[in-house]
């Protein structure tokens, strides 16, 4: 029989000597024998057990269920591993849902420039909401047809290059509110968001409009489960707009009386 020192055991398998100690004392791994100077020594047998406990630990087990695991040889693997599995999906959710809110909140700073507790209130107010009400409340408001291009739009959460360049556009809009609607840096943004606005939702105006007047209304905007904009910068993009479609038709008619 192979005989592996615990300093040897440590480097084979990179578990500490402190780790392994402590698995000698709680009776989950106990070494094969020990020398007159009480140094700890291991087998090929220990070292295909200490294998399968870091194996079910990456599973993510306890040591209190490893152990009884490896030691009951009518042990039920199945329902044990079903079991995990379902702890391990729930994590993941709990995981994903708190990257989500990361996200939202991170984002939000792009858009608000900061984030103060009146904002952080309003977004913890938005997430309580039951979602089926958000769903009822769009299909109360849209068509069948309608609510498949919901699906375009931007979302405060999401990674996709679409989403990230509206919340950056909105974020600089908001800054640059002090210029005035018709100053040339609010109309480039303005006019970005136009473009975009046309590339997914080109001769669906009845729907942006629609989802325009409820994206005014903070209680319409909160049923819908959108972000909660403030009121001023929702009216400034408005006024800015405008200004913008104005000099679109007259650079039309000019256009027409040329032709």
């Amino acid at each position: 029989m192979k005989s592996i020192p615990i300093q040897e055991l440590s480097k084979q398998t990179g578990i500490t000597v402190r780790t392994l100690r402590y698995y000698d004392q709680i009776g989950l791994l106990i070494p094969a024998a020990k020398t007159p100077g009480k140094h700890r020594i291991y087998s090929e047998e220990e070292l295909k057990k200490l294998q399968q406990i870091q194996f079910l630990k990456k599973l993510g087990f306890s040591l209190q269920e490893i152990s009884d695991m490896i030691s009951n040889p009518e042990w039920n693997w199945s329902s044990s591993l079903m079991n995990q599995l379902d702890f391990v999906k729930n994590e993941q959710n709990k995981l994903n849902q708190m990257e989500s809110a990361l996200r939202t909140v991170l984002h939000s700073i792009a858009v608000e420039g900061e984030t103060s507790w009146d904002v952080i209130q309003k977004l913890i107010h938005l997430s309580g909401r039951d979602p089926s009400l958000k769903h009822a409340f769009r299909q109360q408001m849209f068509e069948r047809r309608e609510e498949e291009l919901l699906d375009l739009l931007p979302n405060m959460n999401s990674t996709d290059p679409d989403s990230l360049e509206w919340i950056a556009l909105l974020g600089q809009l908001k800054k640059r509110m002090e210029n005035g609607p018709g100053s040339p840096e609010v109309q480039r943004i303005i006019r970005r968001m136009d473009e975009k606005r046309r590339e997914h939702f080109e001769g669906e105006d009845p729907f942006v409009d629609k989802l325009w007047e409820i994206r005014k209304s903070p209680a319409q905007s909160e049923q819908m489960g959108l972000y909660p904009i403030e009121e001023e910068l929702l009216q400034f993009m408005e006024l800015a707009f405008n200004i913008y479609a104005a000099g679109l038709e007259e650079t039309l008619d000019e256009e027409g009386e040329t032709s």
